[in-house]
């Protein structure tokens, strides 16, 4: 559908509210007519992940959101699939008295949107599939978590392998590759399987490619915007667009408008 609307595409928060205020203040992004697009990882490792939360849900419409690892793991931890890690910083929402409306708005997320000639989805796609595939794949995924039922779902989602996909998957194995790919993978080796042991840069080395830079990579045509790869930063090429730049590591929080990709970033002096 064409519409008139900027789209401005936000980068990995991390529970960083602080630099996410500055950034949704800015003339461009604070306009009522345009859409905020948020490529997953609202919460953990940052200060203010409960904040974070608040304020995005409070864009009503104007904000569309996808899940990313981080994102699941809230899920988790309160379906009771995963334990609080050393390093969370989720407890103010588990404490918060609006819990269960934030968690139950998040679990309707999607893990993907395709939209004004875009794709976005927190880590990647698989060089294998093709787009129509992936967005066909992300929606069993999404199914499942808007049920009653889905902390079952979560427990069925935790797990490295299988590291490659095979359309014969089915259950929780199949279940596993989606959500890995969509939310997890950096780099894959040359046969299309994913390796997580990998979590510095693009020059992986040792057969290691990452996922968008994969020889056959089936379906190019639409360029997909995701997050999730600090280390890799800002990186726009024709075919997709990198935004995470590591607002809670100290660096910057990072914006694009999908038109012409004009970045505005806002620097997260506050997180480490």
């Amino acid at each position: 559908m064409t519409s008139a609307k900027d789209v401005w595409v936000v980068g990995d928060v991390q529970g960083c509210t602080g630099a996410l205020r500055v950034l949704l203040a800015h003339p461009a992004l604070s306009r009522p007519d345009t859409e905020i697009w948020f490529a997953g990882d609202l919460v953990n490792r940052g200060p203010d992940s409960l904040g974070a939360l608040r304020l995005i849900r409070s864009l009503g419409d104007r904000a569309r959101v996808i899940l990313g690892n981080h994102d699941l793991h809230l899920l988790a931890v309160v379906a009771g699939v995963r334990k609080y890690g050393k390093s969370d910083t989720l407890q103010d929402i588990l404490d918060a008295p609006d819990r269960d409306e934030l968690v139950d708005w998040l679990r309707h997320r999607p893990l993907m949107v395709r939209d004004r000639g875009h794709v976005m989805v927190h880590a990647g796609i698989l060089p294998a599939w093709t787009l129509d595939q992936a967005q066909s794949l992300a929606r069993e995924i999404e199914t499942a978590l808007r049920q009653d039922s889905w902390p079952q779902a979560v427990h069925d989602l935790y797990g490295e392998e299988p590291l490659r996909w095979d359309d014969a998957l089915r259950g929780p194995a199949r279940m596993r590759v989606i959500v890995n790919a969509l939310t997890r993978m950096r780099v894959c080796h040359a046969d299309g399987s994913m390796d997580f042991r990998h979590k510095g840069g693009p020059n992986a080395g040792h057969d290691l490619h990452p996922w968008f830079e994969l020889p056959g990579r089936r379906d190019p045509g639409e360029p997909v915007v995701f997050g999730h790869w600090s280390a890799l930063g800002l990186n726009i090429r024709p075919d997709s667009i990198c935004l995470d730049t590591g607002c809670v590591w100290g660096r910057s929080l990072t914006a694009l408008r999908l038109r012409d990709h004009q970045l505005i970033q806002q620097d997260c002096a506050d997180c480490r």
